[in-house]
């Protein structure tokens, strides 16, 4: 493979799609090359039972008041849970504690210490302190397992390294899930993207006038490169830049590490959540262990578990049956070991080890809560960035990659005007 091209982007998600569609339509010729098998990214849906889809990735349009993905998904006929999107809501979600649910007043305790460990942050963040958010709360408190567990999954990292500046800008809104999967919603918008797929990315030289990217597959010469690869893949050394990327932008990326946020899936052959049931449930037990469970939302018979930070991480490196039997666990702590004997079979997300990403998505560590436009910044008007990772107030999200690569594709299409 040789070609010459405008521009060449590499990595086919959400924002690589998105920057391939715009600047076709600015009227630029692309090379769009991704490493992995398919298109999506960190966007993926699998079958776990016919006709019923789990998102491994990203699952929730989020801001769904302002995410552009829902107008796609109602052009492209997408069944939408619009009706389910307030299920993360404080109100909405059920609390249980050791296998027993919480009582009104207790509920009303464990509420006035999340909202009052949020309001910490965001007022510490307006007087510009930007520092470990384990610095703001109260660690001591009966309900400090459930919230940190939370914020894991949340930040895909453990308080003690979540800028407090980077939280508070995260965009609120609705979260909408997805019937048939997120992932497969992506990749249907994205099919008429020209990709080389398999193509995984070496070196990219820059030390000439242009750029030069070699693969297995052969070399691409264009004027300009647009990475999109997650800021893991950037901090492994898994792409070599020659010459190497200067220290500003080196710091940069590993000061928005790519943590983990593991989800576990499972199928059940019966209804084992009932009509109450149904909905978003944070379960903890005194032992330390907590997770969040969506009993499906969408009426379909899975649930969906989700941990974060360094758990994830932990309970990853057990293997694939110790995260169903961690997941099958946190599901009877809350509706029952009958359960147990209707578990037909279960998908265990490893972000971690997953070569093409080296995690979920990015959080900026203490006093880095700035660093997501220095990641956004291009150097020598040839080397360009996008993803998640370099947009603030969508970051972490699907659709916040979508708009990193419209941004990207206009100033890309500006420096070769």
């Amino acid at each position: 493979m040789t070609a010459e091209t405008d521009v060449i982007i590499i990595g086919a998600g959400s924002s690589g799609l998105s920057a391939a569609k715009e600047l076709t339509r600015l009227g630029h010729t692309i090379t769009v090359i991704e490493g992995s098998h398919r298109i999506g990214g960190r966007a993926y849906s699998e079958e776990i039972s016919p006709g019923v889809w789990f998102d491994l990735g990203c699952s929730y349009l989020h801001q769904g008041e302002i995410n552009p993905f829902v107008p796609i998904a109602d052009e492209l006929g997408v069944v939408l849970g619009k009706d389910q999107a307030d299920l993360f809501e404080i109100d909405k979600i059920t609390l249980r504690r050791n296998g027993y649910p919480l009582n009104s007043e207790e509920i009303a305790r464990h509420n006035r210490y999340k909202a009052g460990c949020n309001a910490t942050i965001m007022a510490a963040a307006e007087r510009g302190e930007d520092v470990a958010i384990a610095n703001l709360v109260d660690l001591e408190s009966e309900f400090a397992i459930p919230y940190t567990g939370g914020m894991a999954s949340l930040n895909a990292q453990d308080i003690d390294q979540i800028s407090t500046i980077d939280f508070a800008s995260s965009g609120n809104g609705s979260n909408i899930p997805v019937l048939n999967g997120y992932g497969n919603l992506i990749a249907a918008w994205g099919a008429d993207v020209p990709v080389s797929l398999n193509t995984r990315v070496e070196r990219i030289d820059w030390s000439g006038s242009g750029v030069i990217v070699e693969t297995p597959n052969g070399t691409i010469k264009g004027s300009t490169v647009l990475s999109t690869v997650s800021n893991g893949v950037l901090a492994s050394g898994d792409i070599l830049f020659s010459p190497t990327l200067p220290d500003w932008k080196t710091q940069t990326i590993n000061n928005l590490p790519t943590g983990t946020m593991n989800k576990i899936c499972v199928h059940f052959d019966a209804d084992v959540f009932g009509e109450d049931g149904r909905g978003f449930c944070n379960t903890w037990n005194d032992d330390g262990n907590a997770a969040g469970i969506e009993a499906s939302v969408m009426g379909l018979n899975t649930a969906v578990v989700f941990i974060g930070g360094r758990h994830a991480i932990w309970l990853e490196k057990q293997g694939q049956q110790a995260g169903h039997g961690f997941a099958v666990d946190r599901i009877a702590d809350v509706f029952g070991s009958d359960i147990r004997k209707h578990v037909t079979r279960s998908i265990v997300t490893a972000w971690t080890s997953e070569p093409w990403t080296r995690g979920s998505y990015s959080s900026a560590q203490p006093g880095h809560g700035h660093q997501r436009v220095e990641l956004a910044r291009p150097i020598d008007e040839r080397l360009f960035f996008a993803g998640e990772a370099t947009i603030v107030g969508h970051q972490a999200t699907c659709h916040g990659a979508y708009l990193s690569g419209i941004r990207a594709a206009q100033e890309i299409a500006t420096t070769l005007a």
